[in-house]
């Protein structure tokens, strides 16, 4: 307490400061703020789309070939072990940051559920021509040749946040794996068996980092992969004659392939381990950098969905029939035309056209969000705009190809690229966990655009 007459010493004399020295005492200097890079997206990722996609043709003009050749058979079997696994593998491995949000959700839809219900259609009618069965019905419970991976990544999209939560998840779905394996009573409907029996491989990817990418590129497994699909051909080429490629297709309970249901099990169990090592393999022989090919993963479900006709043409009308095609050469000359057929479709020129159908905004079907109007409006008046105008981006997108492929915009911030909500192989988070540069496997997955667009 201060007592009457109390007075302070006299405070020192006020040092005269430049008025600089003054704002800088006064005010803290703000942290020096590092523009953020663009993301780029991962060219071993979009390598690795890219060549599982014109495999996937491959197989499929294979087909028809294996009956009389044993050695096509072997490398029939070799390719159905690893190529869709592959495929399945790295679009788990991308859907990791899907927690079920309503844009997520909105996103799925339009990029994979409603892609099914088009093409399904559009398939059907297909059919009615080709096959002269004008009366073919519309079974969209029943997917059409190739069809059957939308519905099954749209149910393995929205199951996502529940493996994410389970302690022992790939086990888990071993489990429901070998138990489809072995009921042949699971009905065609929604195609459940391939959809049971492959989700280990979507779970699997759920689970993986970039670390793990990093270890299969690593130069001496590069050295053995080869040598691991040279000892894969030799077994599948033993096995041709004693074993039905059924085991590979994932289509069929074991009694329906004639087997007892603990064969189902093993082989369920086998055929997922045989994936995985030679799905490393693959992946350790995929190039991690920029190649003339690497903006064609941005549209490999375009030439997913597209390649069906194609094949459907061949097989309805007998093509596999005619004398030229049973000569050596020929067949090597069919699995060019397979591989070019799908570098074609994977191209922007087949993107853009198909766009509508693979990627349809539908603004018409789904209510505004209004947290997201009112953070443009937000951002509209920080930037000096005026609230109904929003914001410029940077560096914004190309506009390609992406719902159903991967569209996206950057993912800036940490904060999920909502736009690769529907991809059935591009992650949802705008960067990688990981804070590796992007010269390395998976590090930046969704970062730019799935339209051609990469390092910008």
């Amino acid at each position: 307490m201060l007592h009457a007459g109390y007075e302070r010493a006299p405070l020192p004399p006020v040092r005269q400061e430049s008025p600089s020295a003054a704002r800088d005492a006064s005010v803290e200097p703000p942290a020096k703020v590092r523009k953020q890079p663009a993301e780029q997206r991962d060219p071993f990722l979009d390598n690795a789309k890219y060549l599982t996609i014109v495999l996937v043709a491959i197989g499929h003009v294979w087909d028809p070939l294996r009956d009389d050749s044993r050695a096509a058979s072997a490398l029939y079997f070799v390719l159905y072990a690893f190529h869709m696994p592959a495929f399945i593998i790295i679009s788990g491995y991308l859907s990791r940051s899907f927690e079920g949000k309503p844009r997520q959700i909105k996103r799925l839809i339009t990029g994979v559920l409603v892609p099914y219900v088009v093409f399904q259609t559009v398939y059907t009618f297909f059919m009615r021509w080709a096959s002269d069965n004008p009366d073919r019905e519309f079974h969209y419970q029943e997917p059409g040749f190739a069809l059957w991976f939308l519905v099954a990544l749209f149910l393995w999209r929205l199951t996502t946040p529940l493996w994410k939560s389970m302690r022992w998840p790939v086990p888990v779905a071993l489990a429901i794996a070998v138990a489809a394996g072995v009921t042949p009573s699971i009905s065609n409907d929604l195609n459940l068996m391939r959809v049971a029996t492959f989700l280990p491989f979507f779970v699997l990817g759920l689970q993986l980092k970039p670390e793990h990418f990093q270890i299969v590129t690593r130069r001496k497994f590069r050295m053995l992969a080869l040598p691991v699909f040279a000892a894969a051909v030799l077994f599948a080429y033993w096995a041709v004659p004693r074993m039905s490629k059924g085991w590979f297709l994932h289509d069929k309970a074991s009694q329906d392939l004639g087997a007892p249901a603990w064969v189902g099990g093993v082989m369920t169990l086998a055929t997922f381990g045989c994936g995985l090592v030679l799905t490393a393999a693959f992946l350790a022989l995929v190039p991690r950098r920029h190649m003339w090919f690497t903006a064609l993963g941005a549209g490999t479900l375009y030439a997913y969905l597209l390649h069906v006709y194609p094949i459907k043409i061949s097989r309805e009308f007998e093509w596999y029939d005619m004398e030229w095609v049973d000569h050596p050469l020929s067949r090597v000359g069919i699995t060019l035309l397979a591989a070019v057929m799908m570098t074609v479709l994977c191209t922007s020129p087949f993107r853009r056209v198909f766009r509508f159908a693979m990627e349809p905004k539908m603004e018409w079907f789904f209510k505004q969000d209004a947290g997201a109007q009112a953070r443009a409006r937000e951002n509209g008046h920080g930037n000096g705009k005026s609230a109904g105008e929003a914001p410029q981006h940077a560096t914004p997108a190309a506009p390609d190809p992406g719902r159903g492929t991967g569209d996206g915009t950057r993912g800036g911030g940490g904060r999920p690229s909502e736009k690769y909500a529907a991809s059935p192989s591009y992650s949802y988070s705008g960067h990688s966990s990981s804070g590796a540069s992007s010269s390395g496997p998976a590090y930046r997955s969704s970062g730019g655009d799935d339209r051609g667009g990469h390092a910008r």
